[in-house]
């Protein structure tokens, strides 16, 4: 079953999703991001800049074909649609919506900011996990 992970109050998201894949990519793990397009952009950007001194391994497969062996070998992969990701271990979702096919990874991930609409949209995919009853965990973040 897969196991949920709230953190909520986030005052920066993009920073913070970057520190989040730092630690998730330094624990061994092997994460899908999915969202919108202009926000994976963002992300890839911020990653490239995130620490001057310590490189975040990462691939946009939304920018095109990438060679297999590539893919497999990096740690952090964007795409639009969780579907598309082959790293099925984390999925770090940016989305408003629950993603599809989130059920096929062991653990997902959710960052919510201070902003209202994304508060909104947070508890409408809290309360969509909570219906199947998956375990949910809820972390909030101090500014």
């Amino acid at each position: 079953m897969t196991q949920v992970s709230f953190y909520t109050g986030v005052p920066e998201r993009l920073a913070y999703v970057c520190r989040l894949l730092r630690k998730a990519q330094q624990s061994g793990a092997r994460i899908g991001v999915c969202g919108p397009a202009a926000l994976l952009r963002r992300l890839d950007t911020a990653l490239w800049a995130f620490e001057p001194i310590e490189f975040v391994p990462h691939l946009d497969l939304s920018a095109g074909a990438a060679d297999q062996v590539v893919i497999a070998a990096t740690p952090i992969l964007l795409h639009e649609h969780a579907l598309e990701l082959v790293h099925r271990e984390v999925l770090l979702n940016l989305g408003a919506e629950v993603a599809d096919g989130f059920e096929q990874f062991q653990r997902v991930l959710e960052v919510v900011s201070q902003d209202d609409a994304q508060v909104q949209a947070g508890r409408r995919r809290f309360r969509h996990y909570e219906e199947l009853g998956l375990n949910i965990s809820h972390h909030k973040v101090a500014s």
